[in-house]
């Protein structure tokens, strides 16, 4: 991976002050009910040595784990899900109307706190050691994520924010922001994206109350694993916390996505959260995938600090939800500073009905790239960066779409086409070959290949 980084020129923003309600670990604390307060889009981004990369202030000297590039380092800090009218603040409202006035505490005010200005920077502690994924854990490879260093990243997810706002003592949260992962490139992913984490925590009389002679009814036993509960919960627990989990988001899909929607369950595995359960929705006669979710692991829950208390957490992305409920047709779109994408969200209130009119549909413009790979490990997600760092949003999609092992001296040669298509005008061939020409010097310089242009 060291050679990725080696072309990462990160370039020099104006410098503004991280604001000091904005803690990289923590949480504000000036509002219990919501906090809009975000990281500053103009925020510091520099280079005072080849060997650091400085962020809203702060310096991470690079070593071994260091690959963020200045592509993704130009996202940090845009803060797209506070843009009002921006179709991801709109969806992000929407939620929020939703649970604001759906739940509400013994006080009258809302139950659910939300927390949309955390730092996009955390330690790898916050966001894989204090959800429990083990070290030897796929998702904490370099390949899928973007590491300052060793010790700091780009949250790969905003549960990255779990343990600390459970610590602070909330028990009932909405945490949004963008998030940060090496993907593949089409129009359904991108590099940086946006997530709302929810968390909901009950104890034993909140859980039971509603239940006729609940009160002999625990949260908590020795017993032992299985499919359906942890080993520390009772299964009428686990029932009841799966039950108004289940309950609450098919709730809210149904208002985002209007009555009759169907909703359907499937089974799956997250590391802090068990059993888990993936929601997908038939829209317009095709099933979706739009949030993950889950019983939350107790231990989890005891390390900050909640020990008699069960809950159950979610993370949906806004990306996914708006694209569905807007039909944008290109993961880049949500980037554009194009008057005729960013006018057609400037409505009168969040729920206003929007008929979403699609931008001209510009040709295509084709090329391949192969090479030899290198002896030494080799990464997809490396080209893709790579390929993303000098092409830009100009670059609709990459696949591979051909792999060749020679015979006699067992090289491996990758194909890859490269799909370039501006969202807002056409390209010219001009433009084209002389992005994709530094692509093929690059990828030689960069990552080692031989070419075979």
């Amino acid at each position: 991976m060291a050679m990725l980084w080696k072309f990462m020129r990160v370039a020099k923003y104006s410098k503004t002050a991280l604001s000091p309600k904005v803690k990289v670990r923590g949480i504000p604390t000036h509002s219990r009910y919501s906090s809009s307060k975000s990281v500053p889009s103009d925020f510091a981004a520099n280079t005072p040595c080849s060997n650091t990369v400085e962020l809203f202030g702060k310096a991470y000297p690079q070593d071994d784990y260091s690959n963020v590039t200045e592509k993704i380092l130009s996202k940090v800090g845009k803060n797209l899900h506070n843009t009002k009218h921006h179709p991801l603040w709109l969806i992000k409202e929407q939620v929020k109307d939703h649970f604001y006035k759906q739940y509400i505490g013994r006080r009258g005010t809302p139950l659910f706190s939300v927390y949309d200005g955390l730092s996009p920077v955390v330690t790898v502690q916050q966001n894989f050691d204090s959800l429990l994924i083990p070290q030897n854990h796929a998702s904490r490879r370099k390949e899928d994520n973007y590491y300052l260093n060793r010790d700091y990243m780009l949250r790969a997810h905003t549960s990255a924010h779990q343990w600390d706002l459970i610590h602070s003592g909330l028990d009932a949260f909405l945490a949004v922001g963008d998030v940060y992962r090496r993907d593949t490139i089409d129009n359904t992913h991108y590099p940086v994206f946006h997530q709302m984490e929810g968390v909901r925590l009950f104890s034993c009389h909140e859980l039971f109350s509603s239940i006729k002679d609940g009160e002999g009814l625990q949260l908590f036993e020795q017993g032992h694993r299985t499919a359906h509960k942890q080993e520390c919960h009772t299964m009428e627990a686990v029932r009841l916390v799966e039950f108004n989990l289940k309950q609450v988001l098919t709730k809210l899909m149904t208002h985002i996505f209007g009555d009759g929607l169907q909703v359907r369950w499937v089974d799956c595995y997250f590391p802090f959260t068990h059993p888990s359960f993936e929601m997908e929705i038939n829209f317009q006669g095709e099933w979706m995938e739009v949030l993950g979710c889950g019983v939350m692991e107790q231990q989890l829950v005891n390390s900050a600090g909640a020990q008699d208390k069960i809950g159950w957490a979610f993370g949906l992305g806004l990306e996914r939800l708006a694209m569905i409920l807007y039909d944008i047709p290109d993961i880049r779109l949500f980037w554009s500073e194009d008057e005729r994408f960013l006018k057609q969200f400037i409505v009168p209130h969040i729920w206003q009905k929007i008929e979403f009119q699609p931008l001209s549909r510009y040709p295509p413009l084709i090329n391949d790239i192969s090479f030899w790979l290198p002896s030494e490990t080799y990464s997809k997600k490396d080209f893709y960066d790579l390929a993303r760092t000098i092409g830009g949003d100009l670059i609709e999609k990459v696949v591979l779409v051909d792999e060749y092992t020679h015979p006699k001296t067992k090289k491996v040669s990758h194909c890859y086409r490269i799909i370039y298509r501006h969202p807002e005008r056409t390209l010219t061939q001009d433009e084209v070959h002389r992005i994709h020409q530094a692509i093929e010097e690059s990828v030689v310089r960069e990552l080692g290949v031989e070419g075979r242009f």
